[in-house]
């Protein structure tokens, strides 16, 4: 996690703020098809990588029926490319509270008003329940929806990639062993 975090850092610093944080996470649909989207890191620990969003969208649907999920983070600038395989849960709901409670007050109307993953009949429609939900919380705190949290991978395998000359690429993967340790390897590119 220390030499993600440390690149994640580099690439914050070398260009990309706004892609650092950007992840693809690919889950499972129940009969084992690959389903992959953009999603935004909003923590990294020991414990594993935290996202949020809808416990209603599809991501949430196919992360409760199978946990297995993998993420991938790319950094053009930096050449380099780092995927993780594990199981994700729920993050606890305090968690989920304390970073709700960080985001924009739009996000925050955004999360109550969109019905993630529904079909949207038109544009009109979300803008209306947005407006619902901005004078429905005039003047107050927004609470985080029920159906709103996050997710923690917990990785069991991490990847890192570097481009080289002559393809000749850097790959290092490290696994978690029964007793929570990591092995290293190198890989052939």
């Amino acid at each position: 996690i220390a030499r993600f975090l440390e690149l994640q850092r580099l690439a914050e610093r070398n260009g990309e703020p706004q892609r650092a944080t950007a992840m693809t996470l690919a889950t499972a649909t129940p009969d084992g098809l690959p389903s992959a989207r953009m999603v935004l890191l909003k923590g990294a620990d020991q414990r594993g990588f935290v996202f949020y969003t809808n416990y209603g969208s599809r991501k949430a649907a196919e992360l409760d029926a199978n946990s297995g999920a993998a993420l991938v983070f790319y950094w053009p600038t930096l050449a380099k490319q780092i995927r993780i395989e594990g199981t994700s849960s729920r993050v606890s709901a305090t968690e989920a509270d304390e970073y709700f409670g960080t985001r924009p007050r739009h996000s925050q109307l955004g999360a109550w008003a969109s019905r993630q993953s529904d079909i949207l009949p038109g544009r009109r429609e979300l803008i209306v329940a947005y407006l619902t939900e901005k004078m429905r919380w005039l003047g107050q705190r927004i609470p985080r929806p029920t159906f709103w949290g996050g997710y923690r991978l917990n990785p069991s395998r991490i990847e890192f990639w570097e481009s080289r000359l002559g393809r000749l690429h850097d790959r290092t993967v490290f696994e978690r062993t029964e007793d929570g340790s990591w092995r290293r390897e190198m890989l052939y590119p």
